[in-house]
């Protein structure tokens, strides 16, 4: 197994922190070979931010690359940058709050999560990126579902520990909420 993802959003929104738990969860406590980089603009909040996560089975050689596996794309700008450095037959999985222009890529599997509205709904915006993480694990389940508690509580400062069920069921509604919006066609 070798899964290139870059997650993109603005800051606030939890996408450092989204690939920090991955990498803590497939690297830590499931004993993958991970890498974890993370780059985001000097503004704390609303500014743009992303991660490069590689989970493998292998030793990874460069965390730098050039097209992905599969992007998670939580706002308008990430879709315009990363949507063209999908691999052909890919994964991008959009959040479509304030997105204006969906993915049009036909060569890759594109679907949907309401993880803005669905975090309002739990009346807790915080938990955002923690429904975003369970859709796409809905879709590639590259690491155990039951594994990420342990990946949260390594990752979170302990002050944080007790967001953790809360968050653990954000991740769950996440992989039930997920639409599969379009496919690559394969040509028989």
């Amino acid at each position: 197994m070798n899964e290139e993802i870059i997650i993109a959003g603005f800051g606030g929104q939890g996408v450092l922190s989204m690939g920090k738990t991955l990498a803590y969860t497939s690297g830590i406590v499931e004993g993958k070979h991970v890498s974890w980089m993370p780059s985001y603009g000097p503004e704390m909040r609303g500014g743009t931010a992303n991660a490069t996560v590689i989970l493998s089975d292998e030793l990874i050689s460069s965390p730098i690359i050039n097209a992905y596996d599969t992007a998670i794309l939580l706002n308008q700008q990430s879709l315009d940058k990363f949507e063209p450095m999908v691999k052909p037959g890919g994964l991008l999985l959009y959040d479509d709050n304030g997105i204006t222009r969906p993915p049009a890529r036909a060569d890759i599997v594109v679907c949907r999560v309401s993880a803005a509205r669905e975090a309002a709904k739990m009346k807790n915006t915080k938990v955002f990126n923690m429904i975003v993480l369970g859709a796409f694990l809905g879709l590639k389940p590259l690491v155990q579902f039951e594994n990420i508690e342990k990946g949260l509580l390594k990752s979170l400062p302990e002050r944080h520990h007790g967001l953790v069920p809360l968050n653990m069921l954000a991740l769950r509604r996440g992989a039930e909420i997920v639409v599969r919006e379009r496919a690559p066609e394969v040509e028989a």
